[in-house]
């Protein structure tokens, strides 16, 4: 029989671990003490249900969830950290590589939203024969939200 709050306890455990640290105040993890930890936690939370129930649905949310906590970390408290949009489509290419590790689905999306969103983020650096890369981002960022929206009507009209 499943363990049906076990999602719940994680949330519990992680939360409580981190007030209790927050309350003993060691110097080295005071950088944790931020909003951003809680969605750490959070997506922590989801990956390890996914792993222990052996339902893996959650793997993507829970890897996203982990993904932006760390890039909003980095960027509340690091200077290196790298500050561009195509940072968060890299996230989800991971997700997708990380569940795709599982379920054996959305292995090739994964590795192609990654390494565009890879080669985006270094678009800075590129060749004069990559201008066109310049080109498609700017209708990109121009037009994205069209692209969510096609994605989204697709997903309604797509038989299973």
């Amino acid at each position: 029989m499943k363990r049906q709050h076990s999602f719940a306890a994680y949330i519990l455990i992680g939360i409580g671990v981190y007030f209790l640290l927050r309350e003993l105040k060691i110097p080295i993890i005071t950088d944790f003490f931020s909003w951003p930890t809680l969605l750490i936690i959070i997506g922590i939370a989801l990956l390890i249900h996914s792993y222990t129930s052996k339902d893996y649905q959650h793997l993507l949310s829970g890897t996203i969830v982990m993904g932006l906590g760390i890039h909003f970390h980095g960027l509340n408290h690091y200077n290196f950290w790298i500050d561009h949009w195509a940072v968060y489509p890299l996230i989800a290419g991971v997700a997708f590589i990380v569940r795709a590790l599982r379920t054996k689905q959305g292995m090739l999306t994964g590795i192609l939203i990654s390494a565009v969103s890879i080669l985006l983020i270094f678009s800075i650096q590129l060749p004069a024969a990559f201008d066109w890369i310049y080109d498609l981002t700017s209708l990109l960022e121009r037009f994205w939200p069209l692209i969510l929206i096609g994605i989204g009507v697709y997903w309604l009209k797509k038989k299973k």
